[in-house]
């Protein structure tokens, strides 16, 4: 992949914020630096940092979202406002087990509830 001043723009916007943005949001947010910059551009080039591993590609749900962290940890979807929060591995205990030998390399995890600004609310 060759190196794109709006790809690292792109990877920069990603990796400052912890809110797991979707391509809209991160389009909005590089207009403002490269007003020319297509929406289309904007996915390529999430598509080619999600498949070298530069960033990870969240499908939970009809709008893929992305998080720039890619430290090994899991997800929680608060099913009020629809944010998606970090939830760190030594957190959370995974025991599986499987019958027929399947060997498993990772787990891909989205947990979903109630986030604690939402229960203050309700």
């Amino acid at each position: 992949m060759r190196y794109s001043r709006q790809r690292e723009a792109l990877l920069q916007l990603l990796r400052s914020t912890k809110s797991h943005p979707d391509a809209e949001w991160l389009y909005t947010g590089l207009r403002k630096e490269y007003p020319n910059i297509s929406l289309g551009t904007v996915y390529r080039n999430l598509r080619q940092l999600a498949e070298v591993g530069d960033i990870l590609e969240l499908n939970y749900g009809s709008t893929s979202h992305y998080d720039g962290d890619i430290s090994p940890h899991y997800h929680m979807k608060c099913l009020c406002c629809n944010k998606i929060y970090d939830i760190q591995k030594q957190n959370v205990s995974i025991t599986v087990k499987t019958e027929d030998g399947f060997q498993i390399d990772g787990i891909s995890l989205m947990l979903n509830g109630i986030c604690q600004n939402c229960q203050k609310k309700n």
